[in-house]
């Protein structure tokens, strides 16, 4: 038995209940005060409610105190409320709906492609990523160290701007790529002379391309008349995220350009070019996940008149 120190305050306390009550006293739990009783269900409910409404004054949201003073209840009463009707004021997520009455003709003829595409041919997602900035930054930065996060300077110069014109593999993932100064149809009928000589002439080209003008241009029209086994496949407007190139855009930024350190364009450029040639040293397949139905079911949320997908 602990006689001294902490251990004798510990013990003592059971010690006396044994004395007093025998084994019996040491086989129930002793008498606690009462907890805080939980909020009645009336408050709880008025949470929620303010919650799901329109803040006062000129806030745009709510936030966790202002719940709490409104509602005369603590701050983690509210947090503990929010939680438990998967409630969050402090976030947002953004959107933009399509309006393009063909969205699920155009919708089931990409996933089409990307699900089944048709024997003999290339299935290409063809896209331009524009104003790509050479960034220099003002000072060096620093390293990452155990304990400290690396270092880059907010302000940055500016060195001059390049466009990668990009066509995505979807069967085998290997990327076509070619910078240019401007996004222009004279530099996007280039860049499928490039890509016509480089996918084997026994192959068909399915290309999803968006309804940007360059790739409507009269000319690039001309261009495809010339060249038979093409066929482009165009998104619905406000729908680019359909086109699969748009995730290699998204790695390329978050990889090799957010934080990169560029002197001149000729610097961004070659980067660029490493990038594109690292990525298809070990290509990656694009596997469309998606349900359309969801999609179309998302949609529909503002636009009931689309058709469902069979």
């Amino acid at each position: 038995m602990a006689t001294g120190g902490r251990g004798r305050f510990m013990t003592l306390p059971w010690q006396a209940r044994f004395m007093a009550e025998g084994v019996a006293g040491l086989m129930r739990d002793k008498t606690r005060k009462p907890g805080k009783k939980p909020l009645p269900a009336a408050t709880v409910q008025w949470v929620v409610d303010l919650a799901l409404g329109p803040p006062p004054g000129e806030a745009t949201h709510w936030t966790g105190r202002m719940l709490a003073k409104a509602a005369g209840v603590s701050l983690r009463s509210v947090q503990r409320i929010l939680d438990a009707h998967q409630l969050a004021p402090h976030r947002i997520r953004t959107f933009k709906l399509s309006n393009d009455p063909a969205f699920a003709e155009k919708l089931k003829d990409i996933v089409g492609l990307y699900v089944d595409p048709p024997a003999h041919a290339v299935v290409l997602s063809v896209d331009e990523k524009s104003q790509i900035q050479a960034l220099d930054r003002t000072q060096p930065g620093l390293l990452m160290k155990p304990g400290r996060a690396g270092t880059m300077t907010h302000d940055y110069k500016r060195n001059g701007t390049t466009t990668l014109f990009a066509a995505l593999n979807v069967l085998d993932g290997t990327v076509i790529g070619r910078n240019m100064q401007r996004h222009r149809h004279q530099e996007f009928i280039p860049f499928l002379n490039t890509i016509e000589a480089q996918v084997p002439g026994r192959k068909a080209i399915h290309a999803i391309v968006d309804n940007y003008a360059t790739h409507e241009h009269p000319k690039v029209r001309k261009w495809l008349t010339r060249h038979s086994r093409w066929t482009l496949h165009f998104t619905p407007t406000s729908a680019s995220w359909l086109n699969a190139v748009e995730g290699f855009f998204a790695k390329l930024t978050r990889r090799r350009l957010k934080r990169g350190v560029f002197t001149s364009v000729a610097d961004l450029q070659a980067a660029i070019s490493r990038f594109l040639a690292e990525t298809n040293s070990d290509p990656k397949p694009f596997i469309w996940t998606a349900d359309p139905k969801r999609v179309l079911a998302a949609v529909k949320r503002g636009k009931p008149t689309l058709e469902s997908v069979h």
